[in-house]
């Protein structure tokens, strides 16, 4: 396996990984996969500048199988906003994405971001310690130009890439993208290595469905949305900590108790279990739990996204 550095790696068979440590907010990563005389581009990232040095690392591949397809694997502006990059060197190319992604990428444009990231208040301070390294100025973002429900094949230089949607489950519409030939498998991010998942859209079921699937598939390879490059054992541990979460909170909310205190209550919990020792990003814990609830009790009001962050920092905090 490769060792979790800035930049290029190679995970065989012509495909490749870009990393970007330490994975945590907004610091994601791509894939470039290589068939004869073309590439798919997996992803671009949080903003212009940081897609362009990629696209720089690529060269010495793209320059004799130029990028034809990028498929964003779902919403978030850090796996889309870099997508007019990629248009700016190949004009031609077909932007590829699930139905719900499509239409979810709108909803939070890069301007809202580089308005919050500029605000000089205490809303401005806390986007600033999530988003406060990303430069969201001048991005327009670049939607997709071709769309697809539940699976799409395609063939990349003679090669068949595998577009599975496994959303809503991270984001509204998630897809993996398997490239058989080669057992290996681009999670974006229903997989993250070395840090906590984050469950906006949910059901947590779909979710850990989406591990069992990957399960059941031929792959050694498992190159995650973000964290280091990873095998069959990573998909494991997301899926342990996705149903521990799920179980732990269902019960709470049947005991009546409010969303936030059960987050706070199974963080305790989660911080004495040595399966998820280490995890980054641990105040996400709280939009799962609200997530959960959510997904029980469509009627539960979940709170606006500057609370969300407000919580997920105040448990970081402690």
């Amino acid at each position: 396996m490769s060792s979790y550095t800035l930049g290029l790696h190679e995970v065989g068979n012509d495909c490749h990984a870009y990393l970007q440590p330490d994975g945590g907010w907004g610091w994601s990563n791509a894939g470039l996969i290589r068939g004869d005389g073309v590439s798919l581009l997996v992803d671009t990232l949080f903003d212009l500048k940081l897609t362009a040095d990629m696209l720089d690392a690529m060269r010495s591949i793209t320059s004799g199988a130029p990028i034809s397809s990028l498929v964003n694997t779902h919403a978030n502006g850090d796996h889309c906003y870099g997508n007019s990059a990629v248009r700016d060197g190949w004009p031609e190319v077909e932007i590829i994405s699930s139905s719900a992604a499509a239409e979810e990428m709108p909803h939070v444009p890069p301007a809202m971001l580089h308005a919050l990231n500029q605000d000089p208040g205490d809303v401005g301070d806390l986007f600033r310690s999530f988003f406060g390294e990303f430069d969201f100025g001048g991005i327009e973002l670049e939607l997709p130009s071709r769309t697809f429900d539940d699976r799409l094949d395609i063939e990349v230089g003679g090669r068949r890439i595998e577009l599975i949607e496994v959303g809503p489950a991270h984001t509204e519409g998630d897809v993996i993208v398997h490239v058989p030939d080669a057992n290996t498998v681009y999670t974006g991010d229903i997989l993250f290595v070395g840090g906590t998942p984050i469950v906006w859209a949910g059901p947590l079921s779909n979710w850990i469905a989406a591990c069992d699937l990957m399960l059941g598939m031929d792959v050694t390879t498992v190159v995650p949305g973000h964290g280091p490059l990873t095998d069959r054992s990573g998909i494991v541990a997301s899926r342990d900590y996705l149903s521990f979460v799920e179980s732990e909170a269902a019960g709470r909310r049947s005991a009546g108790m409010d969303a936030f205190d059960a987050a706070r209550e199974i963080g305790v919990l989660m911080a004495a279990d040595e399966r998820f020792e280490g995890l980054g990003e641990f105040g996400r814990i709280a939009v799962n739990v609200d997530t959960v609830y959510r997904s029980l009790d469509p009627a539960h009001e979940t709170p606006d996204v500057v609370e969300q962050f407000r919580r997920m920092a105040e448990l970081e905090a402690r």
